[in-house]
This record gives C-alpha cells, structure tokens and sequence, in this order.
C-alpha cells in the first residue's frame, strides 16, 4: 500500500524532518513491527542459538579426530628405551646394560592420530532428545513474542489516536475561546461588559493553548513509542485514522486457550526435564565406545620411519559416583515440578486476567454509550448559550463553563474508546493460540 511503502523508506534510513507527518495504518504498522521489532529480532536469535546448542548434541553419534605431533628427548632409561622400540630401531648392541641403565639423551617425534567413536551412550542420547526440546521452546517463546509486539502495537497506535483526538478537541476549544474573547472584548470596548470578564477569558484562552501544546507533545511522544515497537527512527509525527470503537468483540474467546503459545513453551520445558531426568538415570547404564590411534615415530624432525596403530573397544560402568548421578536425577525432578506448578499458577493467573478484561469491556462500552450521549447534550446546551450569549441573556463565564464541559466530554468520550479498543487488543492477547 501507499503508505507502507512510505513507511518503508523510512525503515531504509532515508533522512527525514523531525517535523514529518507520515499517514499510518494500524496494519502496515503491525507489519513493519513484526519484520523489525527489535524484542522479536532478539527472539529469534535465541531461537537460532537452542537449534546450535541442538546441533551440538551431534557428538553423541558423530566420531572425535585428533590429530598431534609431539616431540621428545629424555635419558630415562624405560623413556629412552621406548623411544627406540617405537621407532624400530633397537639393535643387538641396544642390550648392553650399561647403555640400558645409562642411556644418552634421546630423541622421538611422533605423529599422532586419534579416532573416538561413539557407540552406546543412553545418558547423552536423553540430553540430546532434551536439547531438541529446548528448540520448541525457544519456538513458543517467539511466538508468545508476537503475540506481545501485536498487543503493544495496538494500544500504541490507539494511544496515538486518543492524543490526535486531544488536539483536535483542543482546537475547536481554543477556536471556541477565541471567538468568545473576541466576542467580549468588542462589548467591553463599547461598556457594555467590565474589565474582569475580558480577563477570565483570556484566563481561559491560556490555560486551553498550554493543554494544546501538552496535546501536541504527547502525540510527538506516542509516535516515537511507535517508531521504536516498529524498529524505525524515531522523530517522525503519525497521522493515523480517527479513533473509532473496534468491532470484533464477537470474536473473543470466553476462556483461556490451552494452547497459547507461552503455555506451550512451558510444557516443551516440562518435557525437556523429563528427557533430563531419564538422561541422569541412564547415567547408570554401561556405555560403549570404540577407538583407534595410528602413530608414526622417528628419531628426525619430519622423519616418518616407522608406524603403528592401536584399535580397542571400551565397556565402562560406572558402579558408584558418590551420589552425585542420585541427586542430579533430584534435583532435575525438583525442577520439572517447579515448571509444572508455574503453568498451573501461569494458567489461572491468565482466567483471572481475562475475567477481569471482560468486566473491563463491559464497562468502556457502557462508559462509551453514556459519553456519547453526554456529548450530544453538551454540544446542544452550547448552541443554546451561545444564541443566549449573542442576546446578552447569559454572560461569558456561562459560555466558557458549557465550552470546558463539551471538551471534557469529548475527551472521557475518546478515553472510553481507548480503553474499549484496547480490552479488546488484551482480550485477543490473553486467549490466542501457537499457530502460526
């Protein structure tokens, strides 16, 4: 569209006036947020880092090479000896036991090549299936991410709308204050008023132009909460739609969904310490592992004379760790009943919160009605003062009084929507789902 194509050019860094008035819809501000915001982006990196740790896990099947080449010298009479049976190079003269017992120094390189195979490991195969676990959660919680940036959103731009409305009643105000000054100062100039009814006009007049300015700087304020949700730079003035009542209301879920995304993410955690605590039990199981070693050793730097290998296979079982696996597997099911009771204290915690946002509703649209109506009497009972004023039948301070009540009805009448739309942008938080 033609405004999130504007918008975009300002996500591209082009310069614009602190001053910029840039049209916005709530759509394309959701959009432009769920590419840039910087919590969703922060997110997805954790995401993106429980999938590496995952990755890692590969070692449980994956074969370990090293690969080394040391040096030596020694006259120890077992090392020097060794040395010569690991070059084959020992001869008859090597048995003298003088040359045995007292050996010169002597030297050995050796190339080293070392393969570690896994073969059964159920402990680290458990901690694999818990780090695969870990990447569901991490996938919820970007999720549940969303759904929050969706939410801040919404009450920002409604917030930006309620600040426009401020300053569009704000002016007709100043405009209504203005012509009623006009209006007395023209009868104080011919005596028919005093001194004092031109002064708490211009009483009035102030005190509505300073409220007008406050007006401007919070619709200054709410667009750079905007511009930072939206990933953008701030400084630029949105002009957004008019705020209206949302009409939605119907679709609102009467209960919490069991499969919110946050939900979710704390049944995967659940899962991920099961996974552990069968990870910390396995622990007790032998494990079997295969290796092989090839060696190249000479009496030369560089020199590759003579060569072996060693091949094996490893049945370990550790029979006793002083505990420590008991406690582990403890402490592993002491945290899985600690994730279970926050989803439990999670779940109606959020049946609260939505019970209460429902009684919440009703009253902004009770509240929205009544205001409505206020308004409509308002706005009459100035037409009527103003057509008595022009007679000379009421005096300005009854004019300024009818003026303040219209604009503050305006203003609770704007509130009441505020509050209504954003019950509904909660209402939709509190009973979404983890589908995409």
């Amino acid at each position: 569209m033609k405004e999130y194509l504007g918008l975009l050019l300002v996500t591209w860094g082009l310069s614009v006036s602190a001053q910029e008035i840039a049209p916005l819809k709530l759509q394309d501000a959701l959009e432009v947020a769920l590419k840039s915001n910087r919590e969703l982006v922060i997110a997805k990196l954790d995401e993106e880092g429980s999938a590496a740790k995952f990755n890692q896990t590969n070692a449980v099947f994956l074969p370990q090479i090293n690969v080394s080449y040391t040096a030596f010298t020694s006259n120890n009479p077992l090392n020097a000896f060794g040395f010569k049976l690991q070059q084959q190079g020992i001869t008859q003269s090597d048995f003298d036991p003088s040359r045995l017992n007292n050996p010169s120094a002597t030297p050995n390189f050796m190339a080293k090549a070392e393969l570690n195979q896994p073969l059964i490991n159920m402990d680290m195969i458990y901690s694999r299936m818990a780090a695969h676990e870990q990447i569901n959660v991490y996938a919820y919680k970007t999720k549940r991410t969303k759904d929050f940036i969706i939410l801040e959103v919404q009450k920002a731009y409604a917030q930006l709308q309620l600040a426009h409305e401020a300053v569009n009643v704000l002016n007709e105000a100043l405009q209504t204050s203005n012509a009623i000054y006009t209006s007395t100062n023209n009868r104080f100039e011919k005596g028919l008023l005093q001194k004092s009814d031109v002064l708490q006009v211009q009483v009035q007049v102030t005190a509505t132009q300073s409220k007008l300015s406050e007006a401007k700087s919070n619709v200054k304020n709410a667009s750079d909460y905007l511009s930072l949700l939206m990933g953008t730079k701030t400084g630029i003035v949105y002009a957004t739609d008019s705020i209206s009542r949302v009409n939605n209301e119907q679709a609102i879920e009467l209960q919490v969904n069991e499969g919110r995304a946050d939900f979710q993410s704390m049944k995967a955690a659940i899962r991920a310490q099961d996974r552990m605590i069968s990870s910390g039990r396995m622990a007790y199981m032998p494990k079997l592992n295969a290796f092989a070693n090839y060696f190249i050793n000479d009496k030369s730097a560089l020199g590759f004379g003579s060569n072996s290998y060693l091949l094996g296979a490893q049945f370990s079982w550790n029979v006793f760790s002083g505990t420590s696996t008991k406690y582990k597997v403890s402490e592993y099911q002491v945290g899985r009943n600690k994730l279970e009771q926050q989803l439990k204290y999670q779940k109606e915690q959020s049946q609260l919160e939505l019970d209460k946002a429902k009684r919440q509703l009703n009253d902004a649209s009770f509240a929205t009605t009544q205001y409505e109506t206020a308004v409509s009497q308002a706005s009459e009972a100035l037409r009527i003062l103003k057509n008595r004023f022009e007679q000379g039948l009421v005096t300005s301070n009854d004019l300024l009084q009818a003026q303040a009540s219209l604009s503050q009805q305006k203003l609770m009448r704007a509130q009441a929507i505020f509050q209504y739309n954003t019950t509904i942008s909660y209402l939709q938080f509190l009973t979404s789902t983890s589908e995409k």
